[in-house]
């Protein structure tokens, strides 16, 4: 904490104020090379005269009071005073208006000449702490909400992203005589990032307006809300990497049923099917054998080690087989079953008693309410729903939901090769942070995919993902964004939802690609799984139909990319290609003279062109079964490649081999076009 801080803390709290005055805030400020009207305390007439001469004309007054807060709102301000005069007029009706109010005495500061205005603030999210957010004033903040957040601390990077993504950035570049001093503005934006950080007290701050100038800036008012100092941010319970609940040797399934349809039944039948590498031990009192393996009564009567022990036994009872699972030394206790906080207080109290039970013993858990994990590299499937043949995969994901996860595996594993499947639940002890990072150290992951209803890693969440993006790529779909869908998090799994523009802002500074709905993750999931990221923004369309060509066409502009434009030479061994009636180049339209054979020598000219980064290829469902082979031999040298096959749920068959082939199939052009856009997005952010 700097001095001049603590000074005004300390006088802030004996006058019983959570709030630093004006003058207080400037002196801060200017203390830290942060340009400002300074504020003069003047406490008489003859005072504010005197300033005003020294700062010179035109001059502005206002009131100081702890009482008063919003000056402006309270008429407490009095610009432009060209005079001395108009200064003792000032002062005058701000003593008579304000003589009830603790009045400490009047500021008195330059009257800044007008600039483009702008906002700087700090507020403190519950979940990501302290958010700064900047923004153009007026008309700009109040009707256009144009403004950008990032979660503090800011590097430079976060900075420059902050100023060019409001869309008021043409008029700070210049237009129409106005323009800003982006890289004063930059400063500005940093030194308050690290204002907070040494002062965690801040629990707020407005800085409005600043006027931002060709040259420089000026902090034309300034508050400061303050708060007590926030705990700082809890390490992970353990350094571990998690290996061995991916990779166990043994695991125990606590509750384990021979009786078909009941969860225990289905987790041990996963456990089976999939031939897990290790050794099984189904916990069963009443039971000697389950599905053919020798049951026990306890976990302790098993004498040999165990990694994992999965619980799915009534919630009133878990605290008491946790207990015994820490007793017997086990690593890692997945608790499937729910009835928890999700469920009201009492659930609440039973994870606060695991907690306190496996803390001091170094046991972590994952859940409760939640469906285990699937490594299909250990051939390790925990989930409570039956789970058929999983080929092995490129792909990470993880889910707060675990049923949800679970369940879209029927369907997606005849496209989609998964290598790990990690549900969270809960959220007591394992969080997304703990998983993300686990998960993200995994050879066989390329790609993570995430579905989450809240955040509990903070800040660590942002700086994770943040070093993760860089090599891999984090699609995460957040639910609650809504008044409606927050309340619906909170009953399902206790989760307090953040504040959606909060949470939009930090996946943004983590280079984390946001998915809109569930559909849209698993599209961009297949693409980015399956393909490499287009390094150009270059995309060549080739197709059947000329309409889904023209819109293919429309789609891939609108996402910010553009059509190719071949080299003269490759078009002459284009034109050799295309019918007489064809002229396009791109999109190339054979209509329906277009065969597999056509398609791949019209890829194979476009792949040598320097402008190419992609392709969208638009096929007939109907004769789909043709196209996978020769599609599937080409050597696309590192272009990524998009099949639309419009009703492609009718021609499922083809379209799950030609997925199996590696390339993606889409209903529609604007999702192919969005699958490129957003890869070549993420391509150059992590270059």
């Amino acid at each position: 904490m700097s001095e001049l801080f603590r000074e005004f803390m300390d006088q802030a709290r004996e006058e019983d104020r959570t709030y630093l005055m004006e003058h207080e805030c400037k002196a801060i400020l200017e203390s830290l090379g942060i340009s400002s009207t300074r504020a003069f305390v003047a406490r008489s007439e003859e005072e504010a005269v005197e300033m005003s001469d020294s700062i010179g004309y035109p001059t502005v007054l206002k009131v100081i009071s702890p009482k008063v807060i919003h000056k402006s709102d309270a008429g407490g301000v009095k610009l432009d005073l060209k005079d001395a005069e108009d200064v003792k007029r000032a002062y005058g009706e701000i003593a008579t208006s304000f003589g009830d109010e603790n009045l400490i005495g009047v500021a008195v500061q330059e009257m800044a000449p007008p600039g483009i205005e702008a906002i700087v603030g700090v507020t403190t999210d519950p979940t990501f702490g302290p958010i700064l957010i900047f923004g153009l004033g007026g008309v700009f903040v109040e009707i256009l909400q144009d403004i950008s957040l990032r979660s503090i601390p800011l590097s430079e990077l976060d900075a420059e992203d902050m100023i060019e993504e409001i869309k008021g950035i043409s008029l700070l570049k210049g237009y129409r005589g106005y323009s800003a001093d982006i890289p004063a503005l930059k400063r500005l934006l940093l030194q308050i990032s690290d204002l907070v950080m040494k002062n965690p007290e801040i629990a707020e701050m407005d800085l409005n307006p600043v006027f931002l100038y060709p040259s420089g800036y000026k902090v034309v008012d300034a508050r400061i809300i303050t708060g007590e100092r926030p705990e700082p941010p809890k390490e992970p319970v353990s350094k571990q990497d998690l290996h061995d609940l991916f990779y166990p040797k043994s695991i125990a399934v606590i509750g384990a049923s021979g009786t078909k349809g009941k969860l225990g039944w289905n987790v041990f039948r996963n456990l089976i099917d999939h031939n897990f590498r290790g050794e099984l031990y189904p916990i069963n009192p009443r039971a000697e054998t389950i599905q053919g393996i020798t049951a026990y009564p306890s976990i302790s009567d098993v004498k040999a080690p165990i990694d994992v022990a999965v619980v799915l036994v009534p919630a009133s009872i878990t605290s008491e087989v946790v207990k015994e699972c820490c007793d017997c030394g086990v690593k890692y206790v997945i608790v499937e079953s729910a009835g928890f906080a999700e469920m009201g207080e009492t659930g609440r109290q039973i994870e606060e008693d695991m907690v306190a039970i496996t803390k001091p013993c170094g046991c972590r858990i994952l859940g409760p309410n939640c469906s285990g994990v699937i490594n299909t590299y250990c051939s390790m499937v925990q989930s409570i729903g039956i789970v058929d043949a999983l080929s092995q995969g490129n792909i990470g994901l993880i889910s707060q939901a675990g049923v949800c996860a679970a369940g879209m595996l029927w369907g997606l594993r005849h496209v989609m090769d998964f290598g790990i499947v990690a549900t969270i639940g809960n959220k007591l002890d394992i969080n997304e942070t703990d998983m993300l990072e686990a998960v993200s150290m995994d050879d066989n992951v390329d790609i993570i995919s995430m579905y989450l209803e809240s955040v509990k890693g903070g800040r660590r969440f942002i700086d994770v993902a943040k070093r993760i993006t860089k090599t891999k790529p984090i699609i995460v779909l957040k639910a609650g964004r809504t008044e409606a869908g927050r309340k619906a998090v909170t009953s399902h799994t206790a989760s307090m939802a953040g504040n959606d523009t909060v949470y939009e802002a930090v996946f943004k500074q983590a280079g984390i690609i946001r998915a809109r709905d569930y559909e849209h993750m698993f599209n961009l999931t297949r693409a980015i799984s399956k393909q490499p990221l287009p390094e150009k923004e270059g995309v060549f369309i080739i197709t059947y139909a000329g309409s889904l060509g023209v819109i293919s066409a429309d789609a891939i502009i609108d996402n910010g990319m553009k059509l190719s434009e071949l080299e003269p030479e490759l078009k002459e061994r284009l034109r050799d290609l295309l019918p007489e009636y064809v002229g396009g180049m791109n999109p190339v339209d054979y209509t329906f003279s277009m065969d597999a054979e056509t398609v791949r020598r019209t890829i194979e000219i476009g792949v040598e062109s320097e402008d190419v980064g992609s392709f969208i290829v638009v096929l007939q469902a109907e004769v789909l079964g043709s196209y996978v082979e020769p599609l599937g031999d080409i050597d696309y040298k590192g272009k990524p490649v998009m099949a639309c096959v419009a009703g492609k749920e009718f021609a499922i068959d083809d379209v799950i081999k030609m997925e199996k082939a590696g390339i993606p199939v889409y209903q529609t052009p604007e999702q192919c076009a969005d699958a490129i856009a957003v890869m070549h997005r993420y391509w150059l952010k992590s270059r």
